[in-house]
């Protein structure tokens, strides 16, 4: 049976406070639609259909090719809001889920469930329902005698036998498209904010004799609806606590889950062991057995297997195998580092790739440079790459040594197996195998101290 989808994107979240549309408020580093979108196509939806309103050029730049859009120029409700998608799958033979966008923790083993049990029975709906200790303030789940669906009963329309309910109407639906699609053509606006409302499809297709039934969750956290700050604080919580759930049963030790922070795409391998204060981000990807922080911040980077990066920052950068990083190092885009490499404290690597076995030890910047395996970067050596108004490229090819203090003004190279003596500015080229040196010479002049201390001492007494 095709599977389609219909995402309510189109609000603007007034409640939130925000120039940022409702719904690209991101939770664990992804917006919330992304991760609703992400959900709904892992069941194999065939068509994603999602509905915009406010922001909607924002929305569609972000989701882009994975989703098809329709227009909800004025916010009239949420059947009016689905009523929108006539036109693309109005027609179609299928299942149809209904989600809201601002709700990131529904998952996709639920989306999946709740269709199943729909699509077994052949139901016209099937609605995905929560208990709540404390369920004022939601649409209550009243049940028939066979476990069927008779009612959605607001909280202002409950009587006191039906506030008792503790079931309540997430918001999230599976129906039959086609008789949605008719039902949704006989919701009227006769309500007190003359908006159309989804939940009267439910009574349509009871009317006429339909089935409708109820799915409900186990996880509750699955029916937040983030209107506000407080609940996107709360389903934040809620997604870190199930992302580290997941990569902690996957063989990775977090010491401290309630100090780290995990993105919702972060990839992490067995065996790895994430220390407090860590925060990984966007589209990281960490190998096994590596060691991370304490107190590192890493986003979109790649770490291979063994690596260590210990209070230190990487954006957009590589390490290779059992590479150490840090402490207190810094990696910028493109910096790629081979296998066994050492970076050391206070260490700067920007738009550079450092092959196997090299060191760059302390106190060192290299932007825009390619330094080959086996090489020595001594302390406080920098490349120069920039002349104020272009960047220039420095080579330090294989089994080279750049002494301490050294400037490599680019656009430089420093052959194989040369060796650079520390303090000196280099300017030209040096060829395999040969010593640079390029410093003034030294002379010292006898007993001179004395009569600079004594002169500096009359000068201050005068004054």
């Amino acid at each position: 049976m095709k599977r389609m989808a219909v995402v309510l994107a189109a609000g603007q979240g007034k409640r939130m406070k925000s120039k940022l549309y409702k719904v690209l408020h991101p939770v664990c580093g992804k917006p919330m639609v992304g991760h609703v979108v992400a959900a709904v196509k892992a069941t194999g939806c065939e068509r994603t259909v999602v509905v915009v309103g406010h922001g909607a050029e924002k929305v569609k730049a972000y989701l882009g090719q994975n989703a098809e859009y329709v227009l909800q120029e004025t916010q009239l409700g949420t059947g009016h809001a689905v009523k929108q998608a006539k036109d693309l799958i109005g027609g179609e033979e299928g299942t149809t889920i209904v989600v809201c966008g601002d709700t990131p923790l529904v998952t996709e083993e639920t989306l999946n469930a709740i269709m199943a049990l729909h699509e077994e029975k052949q139901a016209a709906a099937t609605i995905l329902t929560a208990s709540l200790e404390q369920p004022a303030g939601y649409g209550r789940i009243i049940r028939g005698e066979n476990g069927d669906v008779l009612k959605i009963v607001e909280q202002k329309d409950c009587t006191a036998e039906e506030a008792a309910v503790k079931e309540i109407n997430t918001g999230t639906y599976c129906f039959d498209n086609k008789k949605l699609f008719a039902a949704l053509e006989q919701v009227t606006n006769s309500n007190n904010q003359q908006e159309y409302y989804l939940t009267d499809v439910i009574g349509i297709l009871r009317s006429g004799g339909d089935t409708v039934l109820a799915y409900e969750t186990r996880d509750v956290a699955e029916s937040i609806g983030v209107n506000d700050r407080l609940a996107l604080s709360e389903a934040e919580g809620y997604m870190q606590e199930r992302i580290n759930r997941k990569h902690m049963l996957g063989g990775v030790t977090l010491i401290d889950p309630a100090s780290t922070y995990i993105g919702a795409d972060v990839e992490i391998g067995s065996d790895t062991v994430i220390y407090p204060g860590t925060i990984l981000k966007g589209a990281t990807v960490i190998g096994e057995d590596c060691v991370i922080g304490p107190s590192s911040e890493i986003e979109d980077s790649v770490i291979r297997d063994g690596a260590s990066v210990k209070h230190s920052v990487l954006n957009q950068a590589q390490v290779g195998a059992r590479t150490t990083v840090g402490p207190f190092a810094y990696l910028r885009p493109g910096a790629v580092l081979g296998e066994d490499v050492k970076i050391g404290d206070f260490v700067e690597v920007k738009n550079a790739v450092i092959g196997d076995h090299s060191k760059v030890s302390h106190l060192s910047y290299i932007g825009d440079a390619t330094v080959g395996t086996n090489v020595n970067v001594g302390c406080g050596a920098i490349t120069v790459n920039y002349d104020g108004y272009n960047k220039a490229k420095t080579i330090i090819e294989d089994d080279s040594f750049v002494g301490s203090n050294v400037n490599l003004i680019a656009p430089v190279t420093v052959g194989k197996g040369a060796y650079v003596v520390a303090g000196s500015t280099i300017t030209r080229s040096v060829s395999d195998n040969d010593l640079a040196i390029a410093r003034a010479r030294q002379e010292n002049k006898p007993g001179y101290a004395d009569k600079i201390r004594a002169r500096a001492k009359a000068k201050k007494e005068k004054s």
